[in-house]
C-alpha cells in the first residue's frame, strides 16, 4: 500500500483551478520531484496535501486513510511535514527556538536539536541568532530542520533552491541526501531539472494544473521532461519504461 495517493484532485484559488483532476502515489522511502513552470499549480498541489487549502474534489489518502477533510495541524501529527516556499520563519527567535516549535507537534521520534545540527552543520555556531539575521542557506537549512523536528514520515519541500547561490545549493543538497539515504519519503519541488531528476526516484511534470509527465527518473531524460514543461510534449506514465 502507498503511503500517499492523491486522487483525482482538484483545487481552486477563487474562480482559478489550479490543480485539475491530479492523481499519483508515493510508496515509502521514495523522492518525488515535482516540476512545472511557475502558476503549474507545484505548491497548491504540495499544500493541499499538507491540508492547508482545502481541494474542491478528489481525495488525499494517507496509508490508504481517506484524511481529505483533516486539518493540517492534525496532519502534522500524523506525520506530514511541508517547508513552504519562503520558509516562514520566526525572524525574531533563534535557530534553536525555531527548531523547538517543531516538536509541538508530539510524535515520537529521533529528530533533536542536536541531530539537526549535525545534519546541517551550518547552523552550529548560528543556534542562538535569531533567523531574521542569517543567510538564505542557514533560513532554508531552519526551515528543512523544523520540519524535521516533527519526526515525519513525508516531508514536502517546496523550491528548495529559490533565491540561494549555486554553492549554497550544493551544501543544501548534500544535506537532503543524506535524508534520502536514510529512507526518508520526501516530495520536492524544484525549478533546477537537473538536480530534480539526480537525486529522485520518480518525477511529476506539471503543465496548467495537470500532471503532463510521469515516471521514474531514470526513465525520463532531461529533454522529455523540458518538453513537458513547456507542453511540447505529452507522455503518460504508462508510456515510460519502468
Amino acid at each position: 500500500m502507498s503511503l500517499l495517493a492523491v486522487e483525482n484532485l482538484v483545487v481552486r484559488h477563487g474562480l482559478l483551478q489550479a490543480v485539475r483532476g491530479v492523481s499519483f502515489s508515493i510508496e515509502r522511502g521514495q523522492t518525488l520531484a515535482l516540476v512545472g513552470a511557475n502558476g503549474a499549480g507545484k505548491t497548491t498541489l504540495l499544500r493541499a496535501i499538507a491540508g492547508a487549502h482545502q481541494p474542491t474534489a478528489g481525495r488525499v489518502l494517507w496509508d490508504g486513510a481517506d484524511i481529505t477533510g483533516v486539518p493540517s495541524h492534525k496532519r502534522v501529527g500524523m506525520g506530514v511535514a511541508l517547508v513552504p516556499e519562503g520558509r516562514k520563519l520566526f525572524v525574531q527567535m533563534t535557530v534553536e527556538e525555531n527548531l523547538l516549535l517543531g516538536k509541538t507537534a508530539g510524535r515520537p521520534g529521533d529528530w533533536s536539536v542536536e541531530r539537526v545540527l549535525d545534519t546541517f552543520p551550518n547552523l552550529k555556531p548560528r543556534r542562538h541568532a535569531k533567523t531574521g539575521h542569517l543567510s538564505g542557506g542557514e533560513q532554508q537549512a531552519t526551515a528543512i530542520g523544523r520540519a524535521l523536528m516533527s519526526n515525519p514520515e513525508l516531508l514536502l519541500l517546496d523550491e528548495v533552491s529559490l533565491g540561494l547561490s549555486p554553492l549554497v545549493v550544493d551544501r543544501v543538497y548534500a544535506s537532503l541526501q543524506g535524508l534520502i539515504s536514510s529512507g526518508t519519503t520526501i516530495i520536492l519541488v524544484e525549478q533546477d531539472l537537473n538536480r530534480a531528476l539526480s537525486v529522485s526516484d520518480k518525477v511529476i511534470c506539471m503543465l496548467e494544473g495537470r500532471v503532463a509527465l510521469e515516471g521514474p527518473s531514470k526513465g525520463i531524460s532531461r529533454d522529455e521532461v523540458t518538453k513537458a514543461y513547456f507542453g511540447l510534449h505529452r507522455k503518460s506514465a504508462a508510456s515510460v519504461p519502468a
